[in-house]
Order: structure tokens, then C-alpha cells, then sequence
């Protein structure tokens, strides 16, 4: 069986705002899907804007899949991340954007990383992220100069959830922009689990749904072969 590869694509923002308020990705949002796509035998790699160890925020050692990853050879490697400009993507069979406000800060725009989304999204590969991730999409136009989200069904961190969590520290409302962008934004309750999946676009809303996003791009993956 020939093993697939999904790229993590994290931040390297380790704080946002006004207030400098410490961040980078969100700890449970990499655990939680590395652990579905590890299970299912799926290999991760990792890139960032910058290359080297990403910052993290909002670590539980009390959650038996954020303490497995923190002892795994998987963050080892994670701390060697690849510089984002000198990775192909298409070398991948998926690409996920992992959240935390971090992204807000450098994944939202970064001209790199709208290459790489666009030149995955053409080259028919499966497009990830969860919570903040999805702005990593924000600034993507397809050759015929729409933009990527333009009448796709997908999710974020809503602005429920911002409001009582980030909002004096964030450029922006993520919900806000999808939808100006023109995306068929969907949420639930703040904090619960969801999932959207609209073709090779795999969305979740916040850190409660990324194992729902890692076992969507194994049952993508799965029906890729």
C-alpha cells in the first residue's frame, strides 16, 4: 500500500495584537488530527512560513493525545520545520493548516502560503484547516481571478467564539472576512465539534473539531487511492 503524506503547515507567530498577547499554534489542534491521520498510517511533515520550531500556546497535559504527541518523535521533527518557500506541495497528497491565533498573524498573509494553497488546490490535492487555519485561504484566487472560497461551504473560529476569547487582540473577524470573501460560512455553538466538507475542502470550527478534521482527510485520502 503506498503510504500518503499530509503537510502541516503551522505558524511561526508566537504573539498577536496590540497587547502582545503570546500565541502561535493551538497545542490540541496538531495533536488531535497527528493522531487520527498516525493511526491510519498517514506520514506528516511540517512547514512553516519561516522554517524552525513553531511557538505553540494552549498546551493540556491532562489530554492523553496532546501528552503523547509532546513526548513524540513527531514534535522533534516538528521543531525542524521546512522553510514553506522551498517545500512543493505537490511532493503531498493534503495540506492542513492547523489554528491558534498565530495564523491571524503571519499564515493570514503570507505570500507563500497563498502560493501554496493555490498550487495545491489546482494540482487536485485535499485543502485542511481548522479554527483559525481557514485564513490561511483569505487572499486565494483561482486563475480566473475569483477567490478560492467563493461559494464554498466551509467553517472557522466564528465570531460567537472571538467575542469572548481573542477579539481586542485579532486584525480581524475570520467569520467576517470568509463571508465577505463570498464562502458559504456555516458554525455551531461556541466550542462544539463541526465539520464541513465541500469536495477536497476539509473545515473545522475550533479546537473541539480536529479529530473530526483528521478522520475527513483519512476518508478523503482513503477514497483517493
Amino acid at each position: 500500500m503506498t503510504v500518503k503524506h499530509v503537510l502541516f503547515i503551522l505558524t511561526n507567530a508566537a504573539e498577536i495584537g496590540p497587547n502582545k498577547r503570546a500565541t502561535g499554534y493551538f497545542y490540541p489542534e496538531v495533536a488531535h488530527p497527528y493522531e487520527v491521520l498516525d493511526h491510519a498510517g498517514i506520514a506528516v511533515e511540517y512547514a512553516s512560513p519561516l522554517g524552525g520550531n513553531p511557538p505553540f500556546d494552549g498546551y493540556d497535559d491532562t489530554d492523553p493525545a496532546q501528552h503523547a504527541f509532546s513526548q513524540s518523535q513527531a514534535i522533534r521533527r516538528m521543531a525542524h520545520s521546512r522553510k514553506l518557500s522551498e517545500v512543493d506541495v505537490l511532493d503531498y497528497d493534503a495540506i492542513f493548516f492547523p489554528g491558534g491565533l498565530g495564523p491571524m498573524v503571519d499564515i493570514a498573509n503570507d505570500p507563500d502560503v497563498k502560493r501554496a494553497v493555490l498550487r495545491a488546490w489546482n494540482g487536485g490535492k485535499i485543502v485542511a484547516a481548522v479554527c483559525h487555519g481557514p485564513v490561511a485561504l483569505l487572499g486565494v484566487n483561482l486563475d480566473d481571478g475569483t477567490p478560492l472560497v467563493q461559494g464554498r461551504k466551509l467553517t472557522s473560529f466564528s465570531n460567537a467564539e472571538e467575542d469572548g476569547y481573542a477579539k481586542a487582540d485579532v486584525p480581524f473577524m475570520l467569520e467576517d472576512a470568509l463571508r465577505a470573501a463570498g464562502a458559504e460560512y456555516s458554525s455551531t455553538d461556541p466550542w462544539q465539534s463541526k465539520l464541513v466538507v465541500d469536495g477536497r475542502l476539509i473545515t473545522g470550527q475550533n479546537p473541539a473539531s480536529g479529530t473530526a478534521v483528521g478522520e475527513a482527510i483519512v476518508a478523503a485520502l482513503t477514497e483517493a487511492k
